[in-house]
């Protein structure tokens, strides 16, 4: 290869690769759960919607990019880690963002294992599948949103007022086992609310829809779920008591400690949204019951904190 062309070739390479930079500075590339109505929801074949999906158009346009979605799969089974899941698909390269992720002590600490598996991912290939990934170091946004749990009544109790969890004495329960909402009612007041609890098995028990025939008068949810099972049963005869739990997470984006830099501009966005109302008002469009970030940022140990003094 002569002198000229080698250095005919490099300047052609080096092109290439400004040009592929400057593509990817272009785009804002999020990772969102595919399965989490109405936070963010994708099927085969249609196009992806939600609170996330609002959210992350509005900050990629505030930031002049593209927006890109990489839809993943996190399935809720004692093996799975949505902390490590969620650093598997950063530190891949996947996207520069992982939205909804729950601000929690336990999820945002350094990781104790230095490699993790990929979640089943849209476009993932049996390779993906088998391959491990060298972990970084998560660093969370400004928070969005707050979630929390939520009473919900059923037809024969849908005028009872709910301001507390002892308004819930001499109705009929049901409630998940396992789940924190378990918990919750079945230590309160040092156990008053046990005789009242019939408890189904998560995954298999359909909770909402036995409160729908009247099996039970009243449960305690996340209100994501409550707010997915009303826009999927438009119909219903459930009522929402709008008592919200006071101890709840904020969610908001993980980033790579690497990515700080992109996290302050989103972060400066996030803030600008929220004093202009635009995020209560993206709640709403999506079908989400809206509750503003809280203190604290990060939850600790103020579950176990309730469920120890009796969930008062």
């Amino acid at each position: 290869m002569t002198r000229r062309l080698a250095c005919w070739v490099a300047a052609c390479m080096i092109s290439t690769m400004s040009t592929a930079a400057s593509a990817a500075d272009d785009v804002l590339r999020i990772c969102l759960d595919e399965n989490l109505p109405p936070l963010s929801a994708h099927h085969r074949g249609q196009p992806g919607s939600g609170f996330d999906i609002l959210l992350g158009q509005a900050i990629a346009e505030r930031l002049g990019k593209k927006l890109e979605i990489q839809w993943f799969e996190s399935k809720l089974d004692e093996d799975s880690s949505p902390a490590l899941e969620a650093n598997a698909l950063l530190s891949d390269g996947r996207c520069a963002l992982l939205g909804s992720y729950a601000f929690t002590q336990d999820g945002l600490v350094q990781p104790g294992v230095k490699t993790a598996k990929l979640p089943d991912f849209d476009g993932a290939t049996r390779d993906d599948r088998r391959r491990r990934i060298p972990l970084g170091a998560l660093i969370p946004s400004k928070p969005y949103l707050f979630s929390t749990l939520t009473v919900v009544l059923g037809p024969a109790a849908a005028q009872r007022r709910i301001n507390d969890i002892g308004d819930l004495a001499g109705l009929r329960l049901g409630i998940e086992s396992g789940t924190l909402a378990d918990a919750i009612l079945m230590t309160f007041d040092k156990g008053r609310l046990i005789e009242d609890i019939t408890h189904l098995i998560p995954t298999r028990d359909d909770l909402l829809g036995a409160l729908e025939r009247g099996k039970f008068d009243a449960t305690l949810l996340d209100s994501r779920r409550f707010d997915a099972y009303r826009a999927a049963h438009p119909e219903t005869k459930l009522a929402g008591s709008g008592y919200s739990y006071p101890i709840g997470v904020n969610r908001g984006y993980v980033a790579l400690s690497s990515s700080s830099d992109l996290l302050t501009a989103v972060n400066k966005v996030l803030s600008d949204l929220e004093a202009a109302g635009t995020l209560a008002d993206l709640g709403r469009s999506a079908g989400l019951t809206y509750l503003p970030a809280r203190e604290p940022i990060v939850l600790g140990d103020a579950f176990q904190k309730i469920i120890r003094s009796g969930a008062r």
